[in-house]
């Protein structure tokens, strides 16, 4: 699996899981645990993670959906 999203913003992080669950691309958030035993202050980001076949699709889906600025690095 591959990171395409590194934020600690939740609205974007639902966005983009949902946009994946639309187009049916697998996908998970890593690190959303760690997010609530750090008591939610926002200190450590968490991760939206997709399959490496998927990974381009997705960029593309979440670019086009106003997103493009949140995404990782390829």
């Amino acid at each position: 699996m591959l990171e395409i999203i590194r934020t600690n913003d939740p609205v974007v992080l639902s966005y983009a899981e949902s946009l994946m669950r639309d187009f049916g691309i697998h996908c998970f958030i890593a690190d959303q645990g760690m997010s609530v035993l750090e008591g939610s202050l926002g200190i450590l980001q968490r991760r939206l993670m997709v399959d490496a076949e998927e990974a381009e699709r997705a960029r593309r889906i979440l670019t086009d959906a106003g997103l493009g600025a949140e995404l990782r690095d390829a």
